[in-house]
């Protein structure tokens, strides 16, 4: 064979061990947290997607076509569950046609399944407004719940991907030693914060509330999903005069005026928190998330 024939097959097949390692998994998260969870965990042996954005509701999002395309190429759903995705997941499900991440099967990971649930109603009264039968669902608010999360989704990858198990578990262990001294400190921190009042906007911070002690004395809406009227403000005002709050908090993703108003009228601070990975410069990933909630909620007590 000439020698400049087999310089070129040469060259060739050492262009192609050059390339990229392809991704074992194809990672479709609900929400930017268990992107980014995810991300922790699979390392480069995941690709990985979010359906929705910090400042999204995560409650009501469109089944594009380019969302429906990524639903039929994922090999693992990740999603909150506990009906959070009620309203759009179901027909993105329906429309991707992709029998790995149905509902049952080992690509579907709710992560709701593996934490204590607040707030599960005893009865359902739609009259009520949006009430989740299956609890709150906002559970990302607490790293306690992140670090169970976490390690229910190292065992799923490592089913659905047993050729990098090994991997998985030691970016787990990893990422769990991070954490924990994460979290110690955050508790630290926030020492400060246990028993402070505050005023929400959408009942959305109970979990961050219960691992903080934060201690609420109101909502902006009079009911779940129902915005604020002006009626309704003034009366949460007239309620503040004889039940002082230090703040009031909302989502990133959350129309900031009612807040605003509240907080001018009772002269107390308005504080928009992330909520998720991506509300905000600094909540880049899990942990500057819960660095930038810790420190935005000790700014306003001060």
């Amino acid at each position: 064979m000439p020698k400049k024939i087999v310089s070129i097959l040469l060259g060739s097949a050492l262009a192609l061990l050059a390339l990229p390692s392809f991704a074992a998994l194809n990672v479709l998260a609900c929400e930017p947290e268990w992107a980014a969870l995810s991300t922790e965990i699979g390392g480069d042996k995941v690709k990985v997607s979010s359906a929705t954005t910090a400042l999204q509701d995560p409650h009501r999002i469109e089944a594009r076509p380019s969302l429906i395309a990524r639903t039929r190429n994922a090999d693992l759903l990740v999603c909150t569950g506990m009906e959070l995705e009620v309203g759009w997941l179901p027909i993105l499900l329906q429309q991707s046609g992709n029998p790995k991440i149905a509902p049952g099967q080992p690509g579907n990971f709710e992560a709701g399944l593996f934490v204590q649930r607040l707030e599960v109603p005893t009865r359902l009264d739609r009259s009520e407004g949006d009430v989740h039968a299956a609890g709150n669902p906002h559970i990302q608010q607490d790293p306690h719940n992140i670090a169970r999360v976490a390690e229910a989704l190292t065992k799923r990858f490592s089913e659905i991907d047993p050729s990098n198990a090994a991997y998985y578990q030691a970016r787990h262990k990893e990422f769990s030693a991070r954490w924990n001294a994460a979290m110690q400190k955050w508790e630290q921190q926030a020492a400060p914060l246990k028993g402070v009042a505050i005023v929400e906007h959408h009942q959305n911070m109970e979990y961050l509330m219960h691992w903080l002690g934060l201690r609420q004395v109101g909502t902006l809406e009079p009911k779940p999903g129902v915005e604020p009227s002006a009626a309704h403000l003034s009366e949460m005002l007239n309620q503040l005069q004889r039940q002082p709050a230090k703040m009031v908090i909302r989502a990133a993703y959350q129309d900031a005026r009612a807040s605003q108003w509240l907080a001018e009228h009772a002269h107390i601070p308005a504080v928009a928190l992330p909520f998720t990975v991506g509300g905000d410069d600094k909540a880049k990933d899990l942990f500057g998330l819960f660095d930038d909630t810790v420190q935005r909620l000790l700014e306003a007590v001060k």
